[in-house]
């Protein structure tokens, strides 16, 4: 899923792109709080499920998870593979409640700086994600006022591209399609593993240090003050 990312550049009209990615993390995202451990709970808690632990952790997506987030596999295989191991009565829409707890919320100070954004910036999003968990990710930014579907310039989710972060696979094809320089972007993410595999890609990187000041760290690298607010 989940981690955050950015990527800011001028280009020909003068205007930016700037692209931000929803990746899952622990902790406090660059765009959205992640709660890993308390969707573990859901799923040992509610559905009886307890391996768990072994395909969703702080930093990489494994096992069929990781499989789902590259679109190897379907939601509805993610889903019956769970099952399989829980206790008698647990429903697909136990194992969704159990994985959508991993979005915890949204920082509200963060909604009007991606507002700010994008009336200088061309705005899109890149995911580390899945197809149970976007839709509410959807639903979680609409709630907060700034739509994935329309504010966004385009999302890239990392099941619909068949490619994972940190991959030169996923960030190529992201390139290719906003069809810029890879020079005039920039990329910002809360993993420095990601932030590595961006630069070792061609595209310029930033790393965000969880639960510090995004819009200072924007500000910064943009050269931009009005970011601040």
């Amino acid at each position: 899923m989940k981690n955050i990312y950015i990527i800011v550049g001028h280009y020909g009209s003068g205007k930016t792109e700037f692209s931000i990615n929803i990746a899952v993390k622990t902790g406090a995202d660059v765009l959205v709080d992640l709660d890993i451990e308390g969707s573990k709970k859901a799923f040992k808690e509610t559905l009886g499920y307890y391996e768990i632990d072994e395909i969703i952790d702080a930093c990489h997506q494994k096992g069929i998870f990781g499989d789902m987030e590259e679109g190897k596999v379907s939601a509805d295989d993610f889903r019956a593979y769970v099952l399989a191991g829980a206790r008698k009565g647990a429903t697909p829409e136990d194992v969704d409640r159990a994985l959508w707890n991993i979005l915890a919320g949204i920082e509200p100070y963060k909604i009007p700086l991606l507002k700010r954004l994008a009336e200088n910036y061309d705005v899109y999003m890149l995911s580390n994600n899945n197809p149970i968990c976007t839709p509410r990710a959807e639903v979680m930014f609409e709630e907060a006022g700034f739509s994935m579907k329309t504010d966004f310039k385009k999302c890239y989710i990392s099941y619909e591209l068949k490619a994972l972060k940190p991959s030169a696979e996923c960030f190529q094809a992201v390139i290719d399609d906003i069809g810029i320089p890879a020079e005039y972007m920039l990329f910002i993410d809360d993993s420095q593993r990601n932030v590595d595999g961006s630069i070792e890609a061609g595209l310029p990187a930033v790393y965000y240090e969880p639960g510090s000041d995004l819009a200072a760290l924007l500000a910064e690298a943009l050269n931009d003050p009005s970011l601040k607010g």
